[in-house]
């Protein structure tokens, strides 16, 4: 009996990656370096065997010329690194209750909106930390009505912050009576509770599609950390141009510790609160 032959798999050479890298940066404003070989090899492998594609080209022929995008998405979600826990760069939070909030406050009257935009979500710690801070260390939480949104261009990611459920290495910096008050157990997991889920809307959105920035208007707050890094300038510039535009004027834009504004543009005012150090579109 002759035995079955095993397809070897395709293989990506230098020209493949270049398209790949070109296209994929003009989707979504990610730049992989040659560094990232491995990484984006990988990937790109796994989904030319699972559509059954024969080659490197005959699939990115049809990832490029698809209708309905669900290739793109699958190969997003792949390639994008999500990787977060609860309260993470918490002293950002701190100034958001501190002094950030009070400023935006005074600018409006009780009981009209303030709104605050989480992106990338990632998983939801990120909206889930800022809506537990709201509750817990706000003091004018009642008079105001707090709208927090939360955006990610990984919608399996998505499905992960709306489900609620995370890992004891997810949830260790919180403090104990804010994990037992809004949690529950489930064996190694815990649960956060469905009032906090349903507190937070949670939307897929590409911060290089113009189309997806419409509904992003007079923002207070955007947290937009640690995703800007793996844009190129260019991309960061348009990104920070995007961002300033979904901002109502005065209001604030927290970067990760690594990222400095002044890089990217120059339509924002730098302001350092006792807490942190964030960027403001001036009045």
């Amino acid at each position: 009996m002759k035995a079955a032959s095993v397809l070897a798999p395709p293989e990506i050479s230098d020209a493949d990656f270049q398209k790949f890298a070109e296209f994929f940066h003009r989707k979504t404003g990610i730049h992989f370096e040659p560094s990232k070989r491995y990484f984006v090899d990988k990937r790109l492998v796994e989904r030319i065997q699972a559509t059954g594609a024969d080659s490197f080209r005959a699939w990115f022929v049809a990832l490029r010329f698809e209708a309905d995008g669900a290739e793109m998405q699958r190969l997003v979600n792949l390639m994008t690194v999500n990787e977060t826990y609860f309260f993470r760069e918490a002293y950002q939070f701190d100034c958001l209750v501190n002094h950030m909030l009070d400023e935006i406050a005074a600018r409006k009257r009780p009981g009209s909106r303030i709104r605050i935009w989480s992106i990338p979500s990632s998983t939801g710690e990120e909206p889930y930390s800022i809506a537990i801070y709201l509750l817990e260390r706000w003091a004018k939480i009642d008079q105001y009505e707090v709208e927090i949104l939360s955006s990610d261009i990984d919608t399996s990611v998505l499905q992960a912050a709306q489900r609620g459920v995370y890992s004891a290495r997810s949830v260790a910096q919180l403090p104990r009576p804010y994990l037992k008050k809004y949690f529950t157990a489930q064996g190694d997991e815990w649960r956060i509770s469905r009032e906090l889920v349903e507190s937070v809307d949670f939307s897929r959105v590409n911060l290089s599609e113009p189309a997806d920035m419409r509904r992003f208007r007079d923002i207070d707050v955007i947290f937009c950390r640690n995703l800007l890094i793996y844009f190129d300038d260019l991309s960061r510039r348009v990104a920070a141009e995007a961002m300033f535009d979904a901002l109502a004027p005065g209001g604030f834009i927290c970067l990760g510790h690594s990222e400095s504004m002044s890089r990217m543009s120059s339509l924002y005012t730098m302001r350092r609160f006792p807490d942190a150090m964030v960027y403001q579109r001036p009045l």
